[in-house]
């Protein structure tokens, strides 16, 4: 892992308000430039914004499309890699909720949420891939909200090589408070029984669908510990130097670092080979 700066955005989005949504970012995106980030993570699904009703389908686009000329565009300018959500539709029509990974050079990738939580399903397809992605020298994976309550997903994510997690949520309900309070319960326990950096950051505000979300960003590093946080509610960035020498310090402890102690024999036998090529 090569040190890298990142920022983490919290951010408004309106469902179905597309290009409103894409000139909203512009700011961020500049910002996160002038902070010196390499990479600026946006919330989940906040270029289509987040619903769970049908009609966020109509928003859907295909990936590649016109979302992701338009990022590709702004990575370009401003020499950054973008991470931003949206509603995919595939050629089937199902309908993914989906982040996509944007870099300056014109290329991107895709994850698909994998976990889909009940009141999403109505609406949201599986994915059912584990990628991880790399950029400016760093192997990170991408989770969505709800994903990030499955251990199993971070265990296997490490195992396949990830120095950091970004953990975009469209995550309603609650004060900015009790969200965070909420996050502390299991994201730093992903961070630490991973030995990998962790960034999350949520919505802010109304959708215009009858949801309201909380804003909260937060970064966490390979030994549990918060460093860098907002809980203030409204749009903002939280901007964090992820140092190689930290990720290092707790890899190279013997009695900090877990995953090479695993007993894949009994936790997952056979399989843990064959799920790291997935």
């Amino acid at each position: 892992m090569k040190d890298i700066r990142i920022a983490a955005i919290i951010s408004q989005s309106f469902a179905g308000k597309t290009a409103d949504n894409l000139d909203g970012m512009v700011k961020w995106i500049k910002a996160a430039k002038k902070e010196g980030a390499a990479v600026v993570c946006f919330p989940e699904m906040n270029v289509t914004g987040y619903s769970v009703c049908q009609d966020i389908k109509d928003a859907a686009e295909p990936v590649p499309g016109s979302v992701t000329d338009h990022l590709s565009y702004l990575a370009e300018d401003q020499d950054i890699v973008i991470l931003a959500g949206m509603a995919e539709k595939d050629e089937n029509g199902l309908i993914f909720a989906s982040h996509l990974v944007v870099k300056p050079e014109g290329n991107f990738d895709v994850y698909r949420k994998l976990h889909i939580a009940p009141p999403e399903r109505p609406v949201f397809s599986a994915g059912d891939k584990v990628p991880l992605f790399e950029a400016c020298g760093v192997k990170f994976g991408i989770q969505l909200c709800y994903d990030a309550h499955f251990p199993e997903l971070s265990t296997l994510m490490a195992l396949k090589g990830a120095e950091v997690i970004f953990i975009p949520h469209a995550s309603p309900r609650g004060t900015p408070r009790e969200k965070y309070e909420s996050w502390m319960r299991h994201l730093p326990a992903r961070a630490y029984d991973n030995s990998f950096f962790v960034i999350a950051c949520n919505q802010t505000g109304e959708n215009g669908k009858g949801l309201h979300f909380p804003g909260v960003a937060v970064v966490i590093d390979p030994a549990g510990k918060i460093m860098e946080k907002d809980v203030s509610g409204g749009e903002n960035m939280v901007v964090a130097e992820l140092k190689a020498d930290v990720l290092t310090g707790v890899r190279n402890n013997k009695m900090h670092f877990f995953l090479p102690n695993r007993r894949d024999d009994l936790l997952c036998g056979r399989k843990i080979n064959q799920l790291r090529k997935i």
